[in-house]
């Protein structure tokens, strides 16, 4: 371990979660508004996703460019089955940001449009939403953790991966309390958070 990128893949992690956490506060966004005017949240969205793109590149680098151990390989015929469940959370990642509107998701949609406090925000609850909160964070891990090939590397930024996902949740799930109110208390109690058929609630 100690011969591979992996403490410092791990550090970076941390230095990249502070700062997309602090990004994506509510306190971070105000200020921006204070500072540029209202219109700013016309581009913030896609202002952090280029961050959080481009702010990326540095940690997949220490993946690739730094020494490394191989720890493991799935062979033929698990890889067949590995590959094939990576396909469908593909297929389901690209799903679920279709259906709450990839524009949107992007921050592309908000561009062309202003703040509209007449306007309520749309709670996305059917299609994938109904069997847990956060699909796109729970394809995301199965793509990460079925990797056919694992090594020292790919394990510290697996765990880094992991670790940012599910400390980003907390801080998403209370902007959605926050926004949507009593309505999100009660998706939150009626549909797991990542693992379907968890919650003891869901109907």
């Amino acid at each position: 371990m100690s011969q591979t990128g992996f403490w410092w893949i791990l550090l970076s992690w941390a230095l990249y979660g502070a700062l997309h956490t602090l990004l994506a506060s509510f306190a971070a966004k105000a200020l921006a508004e204070r500072w540029l005017g209202l219109g700013v949240c016309r581009y913030y969205r896609l202002f952090y996703n280029l961050v959080v793109s481009f702010t990326l590149l540095p940690l997949l680098a220490l993946v690739v460019l730094s020494p490394d151990l191989q720890i493991s390989r799935i062979s033929f015929p698990w890889l067949a089955l590995t590959l094939g469940i990576e396909g469908l959370a593909a297929m389901g990642l690209l799903f679920g940001v279709l259906q709450t509107g990839a524009l949107q998701f992007l921050g592309l949609a908000q561009l062309s449009t202003l703040p509209d406090s007449s306007t309520p925000p749309r709670l996305v609850v059917s299609g994938l939403y109904r069997y847990v909160r956060h699909p796109l964070y729970l394809f995301g891990l199965v793509i990460l953790w079925l990797l056919p090939l694992m090594t020292w590397n790919i394990l510290a930024f697996n765990l880094g991966a992991t670790v940012y996902i599910l400390i980003g949740i907390q801080f998403e799930e209370r902007k959605l309390l926050k926004e949507f109110g009593q309505a999100y208390a009660d998706y939150q109690r009626n549909v797991p958070m990542l693992i379907p058929w968890t919650n003891s609630h869901h109907k």
